[in-house]
């Protein structure tokens, strides 16, 4: 299994996905042009991820900002952890905010209300 690494720009967050760590980290804004291109390639990697290891996963976001296709996005992330969680896998959300940032923290609750997995929220410390 190989990790993922995609660069952060202006419009798009850091994400990076460490096969041996079993995590994903995400960083940054998320309002790209094309969310679909964007996350295509963590989608597959989740996918790979969960066909091919029994390993937890943990998602750790430190997102500051996300545009209605990036949360689309999420939703099918969250929906594909949820179903691995249901099939008794085990997998984790921990989301990171900064306290000045009340708008992604509700988000963050928004989602975690429909996710029975794991999914911790917690104010961001730099």
């Amino acid at each position: 299994m190989n990790d993922l690494r995609l660069e952060g720009t202006q419009s798009t967050p850091y994400i990076a996905a460490d096969a041996r760590a079993g995590t994903i980290e995400m960083r940054g804004d998320s309002y790209p042009e094309n969310s679909f291109e964007l996350f295509s390639p963590v989608l597959q990697w989740i996918e790979t991820w969960l066909r091919d290891t029994q390993r937890p996963l943990a998602v750790n976001l430190h997102l500051l900002y996300l545009n209605t296709s990036s949360v689309k996005a999420m939703m099918d992330i969250f929906d594909m952890l949820e179903d691995a969680h249901r099939e008794g896998r085990e997998v984790a959300v921990n989301w990171y905010y900064d306290e000045q940032n009340e708008r992604v923290a509700e988000l963050a609750e928004e989602f975690k209300e429909d996710c029975s997995f794991p999914f911790m929220i917690a104010s961001q410390v730099e």
